[in-house]
């Protein structure tokens, strides 16, 4: 079994996508393939942080717990602070970033793909074998 932790950036504002995110990792559950979402979910005390520096601080220390940064490459994530600042700490630790392209998306985000590792389109697939191949071991 090869299970894998993994930190899913995302903007709530793009709620559906996330969930369709989610909903392709599911699809490649099975006896080859398991995760941890450790992503910050709409509750999450974490969005009560008060101030940037100790919600930056909550968020490194979800990502800290990934060896995978999973983020959605639509043209929204290039004006998301939260998005740049997440990849600004993967870089910080060593965190590999698999951007995922949206569904027949035409434009996507420079920023995004520029600092990942893998890009991918959106296949449950192609995510998962990207996960596998770049594992941190």
């Amino acid at each position: 079994m090869s299970h894998h932790n993994l930190f899913l950036s995302h903007s709530w504002k793009y709620n559906e996508a996330y969930g369709n995110l989610v909903a392709l990792l599911n699809k490649q559950i099975g006896e080859n393939f398991s995760y941890s979402n450790y992503s910050v979910p709409k509750d999450d005390p974490i969005h009560n942080a008060k101030n940037d520096k100790e919600l930056r601080e909550a968020i490194k220390n979800q990502m800290a717990k990934c060896s995978n940064i999973i983020i959605l490459a639509g043209v929204y994530a290039t004006y998301s602070k939260w998005i740049n600042i997440e990849i600004e700490l993967a870089k910080e630790m060593n965190k590999k970033i698999i951007a995922v392209q949206p569904w027949a998306s035409e434009k996507t985000s420079a920023v995004v793909k520029a600092n990942a590792d893998h890009i991918i389109a959106w296949n449950s697939l192609s995510l998962v074998n990207a996960i596998k191949a770049l594992k941190v071991t």
